[in-house]
């Protein structure tokens, strides 16, 4: 049954479901704000290793309660979810203390400044919350009840500030587990390939309901009777003490000073690190978590690669099995052959599943690196480039246009990531390129895959605006070209330019009669197959791209977005796609 409680906030403990549990625990920053946060501890007194999280999602705020349809369908997928567990406790994307409290752990989940219980300015994204952050770790280390090993895990966003808070090395941090976590705001969250996403205009309204202050008109914790985000206090105070991000990113197209301050230095980032990753998370985790697997200092350092939604196998027994050994090895010190794990754990990705697998680096290293090359006269995808120069037009306000591979004689296996080298030219100053790797069944309908955030999401995706076509050449490498952003150089019309497009990494075994497609456009792809209105899965339309749209009109005004492109192949303008083929393991 919840519990009323009148003195709303109040820092109290209570046992109950074997645990000792304080809620609303102060934590005094060095400027004087105070956070607050629930610990979880086991019953019997002492000092236990710390799973901590920060984050903007309302610490009491139950998963079941707040995601109802998503929450339905995993478990509906994955009742095994359901056991072991009351499910009391489980808040979105973080660990249930009752899957690691009974194991020796203590669980401290804190609101971030300006969230839930911690008063100050709501500033999502941002250094002051990793410098909050590192002062949880380094207090949490000093308590009684902590034997001054912390380790960090959560989805999302509770994964994507344990990069910049490892980058600070705090003393006593142990391990981090960055479920699904970006690493690169400016390239993968904001903008990509220079092209302003639309995921934060969506998705800051919802946080909203969760700033401190939002009080009786938000959620209700059923554990304790409290509101999840503090007292309530008037409009005009809740919007003096939070951030207009949108506007922010909006006045920062480049990729400059601005982004400093959370942007990874990977030298200092030496923690021992589990890094999750998914095949369908492309436009915002996946990338990241792959970029920071093979960047990182980190001597101990794995990468797991998963399918199906964004939440979904951090909270199945595989997901917690991997981090509970992980943080078995690195917090307890417990030799249970961790360190003897392959570095890489790949769900292999098929028509009808997946197919686990260890590897040892990343990109693999019997990739057969393959180019297939644009035929406009076909409309092709060919292992040799035509001789004859050839062009084709498309309108960027429609489907663009598909190129395509002959059928597969054999199951041929793609993973790795992905690029593409194009020859192009607009009649206007500019172009924004979508790039959309697509599977074919032998019948030519399109086979899409349930994604991180989209029900019907394509192989794989990649964008470039084309005046950020200037390259980094110290970064780029031959699969995974990398964009300065920090200028542009319009187009002259008609102009042919020669341009790199990095497409995001996927893993797709392609049955015997299948093929690829590769669709160069002016805009979001858009799956036109069946949809399924009363699926409430995902929190967004499933069209193919979930909430990462691009259709600002302030960033891609229509005189210079919706012009003609054109795409030229043959002779010296040898337009490709790479792709990494795998061959079975000799």
């Amino acid at each position: 049954m919840p519990v009323v409680q009148t003195d709303r906030g109040a820092l109290r403990t209570e046992d109950r479901d074997g645990m000792r549990i304080i809620w609303n625990m102060p934590i005094v920053m060095s400027d004087g704000a105070t956070l607050r946060a629930d610990l979880f501890l086991p019953a019997e007194q002492g000092s236990y290793p710390t799973i901590l999280s920060l984050g903007c999602y309302a610490k009491g705020l139950r998963f079941q309660d707040a995601y109802k349809a998503q929450w339905d369908r995993m478990v509906s997928d994955f009742p095994e979810i359901m056991l072991g567990t009351t499910n009391n406790y489980q808040t979105w994307e973080l660990a249930d203390p009752e899957r690691f409290v009974p194991y020796g752990y203590a669980v401290l989940r804190i609101d971030s400044r300006g969230s839930g219980w911690s008063d100050g300015v709501h500033h999502v994204w941002s250094a002051q919350e990793v410098s909050d952050y590192y002062e949880c770790i380094e207090w949490a280390a000093a308590e009684a009840w902590s034997s001054g090993d912390i380790g960090l895990l959560g989805i999302s966003y509770y994964a994507a500030n344990q990069w910049l808070t490892a980058a600070r090395q705090p003393p006593h941090l142990k391990a981090i587990i960055p479920w699904e976590g970006t690493s690169n705001h400016y390239r993968e969250l904001y903008r990509h390939g220079g092209i302003r996403s639309g995921f934060l205009d969506a998705w800051l309204p919802r946080q909203l309901a969760m700033q401190y202050g939002y009080g009786e008109r938000g959620g209700t914790n059923p554990n304790t009777g409290d509101h999840v985000a503090g007292p309530t206090l008037p409009e005009d105070e809740l919007a003096k003490n939070r951030v207009d991000k949108v506007a922010e990113i909006k006045q920062h197209q480049f990729d400059d000073e601005y982004y400093r301050d959370v942007t990874v230095d990977w030298s200092k980032v030496t923690v021992p690190i589990l890094s999750a990753a998914n095949w369908g998370g492309q436009g915002l985790h996946l990338r990241g978590n792959i970029e920071a697997f093979t960047q990182a200092a980190s001597e101990h350092k794995w990468l797991e690669i998963h399918g199906l939604e964004h939440w979904t196998h951090f909270y199945t027994p595989y997901g917690v099995d991997l981090q509970r050994r992980f943080l078995d090895h690195f917090l307890k010190g417990v030799d249970n052959g961790w360190d003897r794990e392959a570095s890489i754990k790949l769900q292999v990705r098929h028509v009808d599943g997946f197919i686990e697998r260890d590897e040892a680096q990343w990109p693999i290293d019997r990739t057969l690196w393959t180019k297939f090359y644009l035929n406009v006269a076909e409309k092709s995808l060919d292992r040799q480039a035509a001789l004859t120069p050839q062009a084709i037009d498309y309108d960027t306000t429609g489907p663009g246009v598909t190129f395509t591979t002959s059928p597969m004689t054999e199951a041929t296996e793609i993973t790795g990531p992905l690029a593409a080298k194009l020859f192009i030219s607009s009649s206007t100053v500019d172009a924004d390129l979508f790039l959309v790797v697509r599977l074919f069944d032998p019948d030519g309908e399109e086979i899409v895959f349930r994604g991180a955030m989209d029900a019907h999401t394509p192989i794989a995706q990649g964008w470039l605006r084309a005046s950020h076509r200037e390259l980094d050449d110290e970064k780029t490498l031959h699969y995974r070209p990398y964009h300065t952003h920090r200028s542009a150089e319009p187009l002259t019309p008609g102009t042919v330019y020669e341009v790199d497009v990095e497409i995001w990494p996927t893993s797709i075994v392609v049955p015997a009669g299948h093929w690829l497609g590769l669709t160069v456009r002016g805009n979001d792809y858009e799956y036109e197959g069946p949809m399924d209105d009363g699926d409430k899965t995902h929190r967004y339309p499933s069209r193919g791209v979930g909430p990462f749209v691009h259709n600002d009109p302030g960033d891609r005004p229509a005189e210079v977005y919706g012009g003609t492109v054109t795409v030229h192949t043959g002779n010296r303008h040898c337009s490709h796609l790479l792709l990494p083929i795998i061959p079975a393991r000799a």
